[in-house]
């Protein structure tokens, strides 16, 4: 009767273990990374987000778009960075005129092969979907517009799609 009892107990752990899993899938799904760039709300899936670091020092490049800040070394691999919000068509900041809260939100592997980030003046930590309501994005919205959210104080979170953005052609043309 004992071996019974051992056998149940590995049973209820690798059950228990197998559900803690699926609940943190879940909860990672269910979460997105909230960053604020040209005076609106953003969402990132968080597997979409290779890492969000402080804005390293940029080595600019000639001949680029004036969105295009330049190349980073990150941890000895080369990164291209974005001004988020110039490639939205604002005006594009100083990286460190923020007061060092602009950060960079590297592209993950979902992204392919592309070693980029985006550049925004901030991020405001996650956010969890169960507290928004879907909207509609706007008609003329980008082919890397996600889903657009609305939260209990009726501000709009537009969800960016991190992998189709690093395949739109204008994002990845930063030569004038």
């Amino acid at each position: 009767m004992a071996r019974a009892g051992k056998l149940d107990l590995r049973a209820f752990q690798q059950e228990l273990a197998a559900r803690l899993a699926a609940k943190t899938a879940a909860q990672v799904e269910s979460s997105r990374l909230g960053v604020s760039a040209a005076g609106q709300q953003w969402l990132i899936r968080l597997a979409d987000a290779g890492e969000v670091i402080p804005a390293p020092p940029l080595a600019t490049v000639p001949l680029t778009k004036p969105w295009f800040l330049g190349v980073a070394n990150i941890r000895g691999n080369l990164y291209t960075v974005v001004d988020f919000a110039g490639f939205l068509g604002h005006a594009v900041a100083a990286p460190h005129a923020a007061g060092g809260t602009s950060r960079v939100v590297l592209l993950g592997p979902r992204a392919g092969e592309l070693r980029a980030g985006i550049m925004v003046p901030r991020v405001t930590g996650l956010r969890n979907l169960a507290e928004l309501a879907p909207a509609l994005p706007p008609a003329d919205a980008p082919a890397w517009y996600g889903q657009r959210w609305i939260d209990a104080e009726g501000a709009a979170w537009q969800e960016i799609d991190l992998v189709a953005l690093a395949r739109d052609p204008e994002f990845l043309q930063v030569g004038l």
